[in-house]
Protein backbone atom coordinates (compact mmCIF):
# COMPACT_ATOMS: atom_id res chain seq x y z
CA UNK A 1 0.00 0.00 0.00
CA UNK A 2 3.10 2.31 0.88
CA UNK A 3 4.32 2.10 -2.40
CA UNK A 4 1.33 2.47 -4.12
CA UNK A 5 1.09 6.01 -2.46
CA UNK A 6 3.46 7.54 -3.82
CA UNK A 7 3.30 11.24 -2.61
CA UNK A 8 3.33 9.85 1.42
CA UNK A 9 5.94 7.16 0.60
CA UNK A 10 8.11 9.64 -0.88
CA UNK A 11 8.09 12.01 2.44
CA UNK A 12 8.63 9.51 4.71
CA UNK A 13 11.79 8.79 2.81
CA UNK A 14 12.88 12.28 2.93
CA UNK A 15 11.89 12.63 6.20
CA UNK A 16 9.79 15.72 5.73
CA UNK A 17 8.78 17.21 9.11
CA UNK A 18 5.69 17.28 10.12
CA UNK A 19 5.54 20.24 12.47
CA UNK A 20 3.55 23.42 10.95
CA UNK A 21 1.98 21.84 8.28
CA UNK A 22 -1.57 22.39 9.94
CA UNK A 23 -4.16 23.61 7.70
CA UNK A 24 -5.43 27.09 9.35
CA UNK A 25 -8.68 27.94 10.91
CA UNK A 26 -9.69 29.77 13.83
CA UNK A 27 -13.15 27.87 13.60
CA UNK A 28 -14.31 24.66 12.01
CA UNK A 29 -17.72 24.23 10.20
CA UNK A 30 -18.29 20.44 9.79
CA UNK A 31 -21.38 19.53 7.68
CA UNK A 32 -22.53 15.96 7.60
CA UNK A 33 -23.36 15.08 3.49
CA UNK A 34 -23.11 11.34 2.92
CA UNK A 35 -22.59 10.12 -0.71
CA UNK A 36 -19.37 10.23 -3.17
CA UNK A 37 -17.03 13.46 -2.68
CA UNK A 38 -15.48 14.98 -5.40
CA UNK A 39 -12.21 16.58 -5.38
CA UNK A 40 -13.74 20.18 -4.69
CA UNK A 41 -16.26 18.49 -1.98
CA UNK A 42 -18.06 21.67 -1.52
CA UNK A 43 -19.33 21.88 -5.22
CA UNK A 44 -18.25 18.20 -6.39
CA UNK A 45 -20.81 16.18 -3.85
CA UNK A 46 -24.42 15.33 -3.67
CA UNK A 47 -24.65 18.97 -1.77
CA UNK A 48 -26.38 21.07 -4.03
CA UNK A 49 -22.95 23.15 -6.28
CA UNK A 50 -24.43 26.77 -6.26
CA UNK A 51 -25.11 26.42 -2.18
CA UNK A 52 -21.43 24.66 -1.90
CA UNK A 53 -20.10 27.87 -3.75
CA UNK A 54 -21.99 30.53 -1.64
CA UNK A 55 -20.72 28.67 1.65
CA UNK A 56 -17.48 28.99 0.41
CA UNK A 57 -17.63 32.98 -0.41
CA UNK A 58 -19.60 33.49 2.87
CA UNK A 59 -16.75 31.99 4.94
CA UNK A 60 -13.48 33.24 2.61
CA UNK A 61 -11.29 35.79 5.12
CA UNK A 62 -13.38 34.94 7.93
CA UNK A 63 -10.86 32.48 9.53
CA UNK A 64 -13.81 29.89 9.19
CA UNK A 65 -13.00 26.46 7.24
CA UNK A 66 -15.69 24.36 5.98
CA UNK A 67 -15.52 20.95 5.35
CA UNK A 68 -17.69 18.30 4.23
CA UNK A 69 -17.75 14.99 7.11
CA UNK A 70 -19.54 11.45 6.60
CA UNK A 71 -19.62 8.67 9.16
CA UNK A 72 -17.15 5.68 8.48
CA UNK A 73 -18.57 2.61 5.80
CA UNK A 74 -20.72 2.64 2.95
CA UNK A 75 -22.28 6.13 1.84
CA UNK A 76 -25.07 5.67 0.03
CA UNK A 77 -27.01 8.93 -0.12
CA UNK A 78 -30.65 7.79 -0.62
CA UNK A 79 -32.69 9.59 1.61
CA UNK A 80 -33.21 13.31 0.58
CA UNK A 81 -35.13 14.06 3.58
CA UNK A 82 -32.77 13.36 6.19
CA UNK A 83 -31.42 16.05 8.17
CA UNK A 84 -27.98 16.59 8.37
CA UNK A 85 -25.81 16.96 11.39
CA UNK A 86 -23.59 20.41 11.83
CA UNK A 87 -20.31 20.58 13.87
CA UNK A 88 -19.16 24.04 14.90
CA UNK A 89 -15.89 24.01 16.57
CA UNK A 90 -13.48 27.39 17.59
CA UNK A 91 -9.84 26.10 18.34
CA UNK A 92 -8.70 29.36 20.12
CA UNK A 93 -6.32 28.09 23.26
CA UNK A 94 -7.99 30.44 25.54
CA UNK A 95 -11.82 29.79 24.78
CA UNK A 96 -12.16 26.18 22.68
CA UNK A 97 -15.25 25.18 22.36
CA UNK A 98 -17.57 22.59 20.20
CA UNK A 99 -21.41 22.63 19.22
CA UNK A 100 -23.64 20.69 17.25
CA UNK A 101 -27.22 21.00 15.74
CA UNK A 102 -29.03 19.82 12.63
CA UNK A 103 -30.50 21.51 9.59
CA UNK A 104 -32.91 20.43 7.36
CA UNK A 105 -31.46 22.08 5.05
CA UNK A 106 -27.53 22.77 4.12
CA UNK A 107 -28.98 26.46 3.16
CA UNK A 108 -29.66 27.12 6.01
CA UNK A 109 -26.05 27.81 7.21
CA UNK A 110 -25.94 30.74 4.84
CA UNK A 111 -28.12 32.42 8.10
CA UNK A 112 -24.71 32.31 10.03
CA UNK A 113 -22.92 35.60 11.14
CA UNK A 114 -18.90 33.83 9.59
CA UNK A 115 -17.13 36.43 10.96
CA UNK A 116 -19.15 36.24 14.50
CA UNK A 117 -18.22 32.52 14.18
CA UNK A 118 -14.30 33.06 12.73
CA UNK A 119 -14.12 35.38 16.05
CA UNK A 120 -15.78 32.80 18.62
CA UNK A 121 -18.73 33.91 19.02
CA UNK A 122 -21.08 30.37 18.23
CA UNK A 123 -24.12 32.56 18.10
CA UNK A 124 -26.49 29.79 20.23
CA UNK A 125 -25.73 27.70 17.34
CA UNK A 126 -27.40 24.42 18.64
CA UNK A 127 -25.93 22.36 22.15
CA UNK A 128 -22.42 22.00 23.46
CA UNK A 129 -20.90 18.91 22.47
CA UNK A 130 -21.20 16.30 25.54
CA UNK A 131 -18.59 13.38 24.89
CA UNK A 132 -15.18 12.27 24.21
CA UNK A 133 -12.94 13.85 21.42
CA UNK A 134 -14.11 14.17 17.67
CA UNK A 135 -11.73 12.26 15.60
CA UNK A 136 -11.83 13.50 11.82
CA UNK A 137 -9.83 11.31 9.15
CA UNK A 138 -9.33 12.78 5.59
CA UNK A 139 -10.45 10.04 3.29
CA UNK A 140 -11.32 11.65 0.14
CA UNK A 141 -9.49 9.49 -2.80
CA UNK A 142 -10.71 11.98 -5.28
CA UNK A 143 -8.79 14.59 -3.69
CA UNK A 144 -5.98 11.93 -3.62
CA UNK A 145 -5.39 8.60 -3.08
CA UNK A 146 -3.23 8.14 -0.57
CA UNK A 147 -6.25 9.50 1.82
CA UNK A 148 -8.73 6.77 0.51
CA UNK A 149 -6.06 3.77 0.94
CA UNK A 150 -4.46 5.01 4.07
CA UNK A 151 -7.16 7.17 5.44
CA UNK A 152 -10.20 4.99 5.21
CA UNK A 153 -8.50 2.04 7.26
CA UNK A 154 -7.38 4.54 10.00
CA UNK A 155 -11.07 6.08 10.55
CA UNK A 156 -12.98 2.41 10.72
CA UNK A 157 -10.73 0.39 12.65
CA UNK A 158 -10.79 3.39 15.54
CA UNK A 159 -14.24 3.47 15.32
CA UNK A 160 -14.79 -0.35 15.72
CA UNK A 161 -12.19 0.01 18.28
CA UNK A 162 -14.80 1.62 20.54
CA UNK A 163 -14.37 5.78 19.57
CA UNK A 164 -17.48 7.17 18.82
CA UNK A 165 -16.82 9.95 17.80
CA UNK A 166 -15.06 9.38 14.46
CA UNK A 167 -16.23 11.24 11.18
CA UNK A 168 -14.51 11.20 7.55
CA UNK A 169 -13.86 14.36 6.39
CA UNK A 170 -13.05 15.74 3.16
CA UNK A 171 -9.72 17.97 3.47
CA UNK A 172 -7.62 18.59 5.61
CA UNK A 173 -4.39 19.72 3.53
CA UNK A 174 -1.30 18.12 3.33
CA UNK A 175 -2.27 14.59 1.54
CA UNK A 176 1.55 13.32 1.63
CA UNK A 177 1.17 12.88 5.77
CA UNK A 178 -1.37 10.29 5.43
CA UNK A 179 -3.59 9.47 6.92
CA UNK A 180 -4.12 12.61 8.52
CA UNK A 181 -6.63 13.39 11.54
CA UNK A 182 -7.61 16.73 13.02
CA UNK A 183 -8.57 16.25 16.53
CA UNK A 184 -11.45 18.85 18.45
CA UNK A 185 -12.21 20.53 20.78
CA UNK A 186 -8.44 21.78 20.69
CA UNK A 187 -8.07 21.12 16.74
CA UNK A 188 -4.80 19.69 16.51
CA UNK A 189 -3.74 18.32 13.24
CA UNK A 190 -1.89 14.77 12.79
CA UNK A 191 0.16 12.95 10.58
CA UNK A 192 1.39 9.69 9.43
CA UNK A 193 -0.74 7.65 12.06
CA UNK A 194 -1.25 4.55 12.82
CA UNK A 195 -4.51 2.78 14.75
CA UNK A 196 -2.17 2.73 17.76
CA UNK A 197 -0.80 6.24 17.13
CA UNK A 198 -3.88 7.29 16.31
CA UNK A 199 -5.99 5.86 19.37
CA UNK A 200 -3.16 7.44 21.73
CA UNK A 201 -3.63 10.73 20.20
CA UNK A 202 -7.39 10.68 21.45
CA UNK A 203 -6.65 9.38 24.96
CA UNK A 204 -4.47 12.55 25.31
CA UNK A 205 -6.87 14.92 23.95
CA UNK A 206 -9.67 13.09 26.33
CA UNK A 207 -7.03 14.10 29.17
CA UNK A 208 -6.62 17.38 28.08
CA UNK A 209 -3.11 17.37 26.12
CA UNK A 210 -1.93 17.15 22.72
CA UNK A 211 1.05 14.57 21.56
CA UNK A 212 3.83 16.82 19.68
CA UNK A 213 5.60 13.59 18.29
CA UNK A 214 2.61 13.26 15.76
CA UNK A 215 1.47 16.77 15.53
CA UNK A 216 1.48 18.95 12.49
CA UNK A 217 0.67 21.51 14.54
CA UNK A 218 -3.39 23.59 16.33
CA UNK A 219 -5.44 25.09 13.66
CA UNK A 220 -5.90 28.28 14.92
CA UNK A 221 -2.28 29.23 14.64
CA UNK A 222 -0.79 30.65 11.69
CA UNK A 223 2.03 28.47 10.34
CA UNK A 224 4.94 30.26 12.00
CA UNK A 225 3.17 30.05 14.67
CA UNK A 226 2.67 26.41 14.99
CA UNK A 227 6.87 26.08 14.25
CA UNK A 228 7.12 28.15 17.37
CA UNK A 229 4.86 26.10 19.90
CA UNK A 230 6.42 22.83 18.29
CA UNK A 231 9.51 24.32 19.40
CA UNK A 232 8.51 24.83 22.88
CA UNK A 233 7.03 21.77 23.46
CA UNK A 234 10.27 19.87 22.83
CA UNK A 235 11.86 22.17 24.67
CA UNK A 236 10.01 21.44 27.57
CA UNK A 237 7.52 18.81 27.17
CA UNK A 238 5.39 20.20 27.85
CA UNK A 239 1.49 18.58 26.61
CA UNK A 240 -1.03 20.36 28.22
CA UNK A 241 -2.96 21.28 24.73
CA UNK A 242 -4.01 24.85 26.04
CA UNK A 243 -1.05 25.94 27.99
CA UNK A 244 0.78 27.58 25.48
CA UNK A 245 -0.47 31.20 24.05
CA UNK A 246 1.28 32.65 20.87
CA UNK A 247 1.81 36.35 19.19
CA UNK A 248 3.11 36.10 15.32
CA UNK A 249 4.55 39.31 15.09
CA UNK A 250 3.24 41.36 11.51
CA UNK A 251 5.52 40.70 8.36
CA UNK A 252 7.19 37.96 6.09
CA UNK A 253 9.89 35.36 6.02
CA UNK A 254 11.54 35.48 9.00
CA UNK A 255 8.46 36.00 11.46
CA UNK A 256 8.95 36.68 15.00
CA UNK A 257 6.65 34.70 17.10
CA UNK A 258 6.39 35.21 21.22
CA UNK A 259 5.34 31.95 22.83
CA UNK A 260 4.17 32.40 26.51
CA UNK A 261 3.54 29.46 28.63
CA UNK A 262 0.27 29.75 31.69
CA UNK A 263 2.74 29.60 34.19
CA UNK A 264 4.53 32.78 33.15
CA UNK A 265 7.49 31.67 31.07
CA UNK A 266 7.91 32.96 27.84
CA UNK A 267 9.99 32.22 24.55
CA UNK A 268 11.03 34.11 21.43
CA UNK A 269 11.33 32.15 18.17
CA UNK A 270 12.66 33.70 15.03
CA UNK A 271 10.87 31.80 12.36
CA UNK A 272 12.07 31.28 8.30
CA UNK A 273 10.15 30.02 5.45
CA UNK A 274 12.12 27.76 2.92
CA UNK A 275 11.58 25.48 0.11
CA UNK A 276 11.75 21.54 1.17
CA UNK A 277 14.28 20.05 -0.81
CA UNK A 278 14.54 17.59 -3.79
CA UNK A 279 11.72 18.26 -5.25
CA UNK A 280 8.40 15.66 -4.33
CA UNK A 281 5.23 15.30 -5.21
CA UNK A 282 2.72 17.81 -3.25
CA UNK A 283 0.24 14.68 -4.05
CA UNK A 284 -0.78 11.90 -5.98
CA UNK A 285 -0.18 12.21 -9.74
CA UNK A 286 0.96 16.02 -9.44
CA UNK A 287 4.89 17.19 -10.69
CA UNK A 288 7.20 17.22 -8.29
CA UNK A 289 7.20 20.62 -6.36
CA UNK A 290 9.07 22.08 -3.53
CA UNK A 291 6.24 22.01 -0.95
CA UNK A 292 6.94 25.86 1.88
CA UNK A 293 8.25 24.59 5.11
CA UNK A 294 8.97 26.64 8.50
CA UNK A 295 12.22 26.36 10.62
CA UNK A 296 12.79 27.84 13.82
CA UNK A 297 16.42 29.74 13.25
CA UNK A 298 16.58 31.44 16.22
CA UNK A 299 15.61 30.34 19.52
CA UNK A 300 15.89 32.47 23.11
CA UNK A 301 13.40 32.41 26.79
CA UNK A 302 12.43 35.87 27.91
CA UNK A 303 12.22 36.91 31.14
CA UNK A 304 9.26 39.83 30.59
Amino acid sequence: MGRVSTCTTLSRELTEPLSATAATATTWLLLEQSGPWGAQALTGSHLDAGLGAALDRAAAGTGVRIALVRRPGRHADTDTTARHEVLLAHTSPADPWVRRGHVGSPAELLGLDFAALGAGDHGSFGAPHVGGPIALVCTNGRRDRCCALLGRPLAAEIAAAGHSEVWEVTHLGGHRFSPTMLVLPHGYAYGRLTPESAKEVLAATAAGHTVPAHSRGRSYWPRPAQAAEQAVRELTGECAADALTLHQHPGGSPWTVDVRHADGRRWRAVVAESASEPPRPESCGKAPGTPSRMDVVEFSPRTR
